[in-house]
């Protein structure tokens, strides 16, 4: 059985980004188009339908990483602020992004709440997995090679 551990990350969130398109739970919030995704960023995303993406690389996320929170969330999504003369720094993520993004995947049933933080739904184990065997399958069509794996 293919799981999402077994395709390339980039491939499979590009796929399951697309999926998500298709479900009328996932849509970007109106202040989508104009924030920063993150105090390290000098300017927002340049792709139109970035949201998707983003929803599809935090289900990943969850899927590997899980339980998580908003606050690890914050902190995977980072990356290093520019200060100028100064050396970088470790900056965050922006939170309102996670949380808006967990609380949609939530309410789409993909993920759901513990105590200890969010994990993957079994429908969302299911997709993710669905996902990852089509990428395979498309993968060994390119490179017939990756067949016996």
């Amino acid at each position: 059985m293919t799981t999402a551990y077994d395709v390339p990350a980039a491939n499979l969130i590009g796929k399951v980004a697309e999926n998500l398109k298709a479900n009328d739970k996932i849509n970007p919030p109106e202040w989508a188009a104009h924030v920063k995704t993150g105090v390290h960023k000098d300017l927002p995303p340049v792709e139109s339908d970035w949201w998707y993406t983003r929803c599809a690389a935090v289900l990943r996320t969850v899927y590997t990483q899980g339980p998580v929170g908003v606050e690890r969330m914050r902190s995977i999504y980072g990356g290093k602020k520019d200060r100028g003369v100064n050396p970088y720094k470790k900056a965050k993520g922006s939170g309102s992004i996670a949380r808006v993004a967990l609380q949609q995947l939530e309410e789409a049933g993909f993920v759901r709440t513990l105590k200890s933080g969010r994990v993957v739904s079994s429908q969302g184990q299911s997709l993710l997995d669905n996902m990852a065997y089509q990428v395979k399958q498309e993968l060994v069509e390119t490179i017939p090679g990756l067949a016996k794996y």
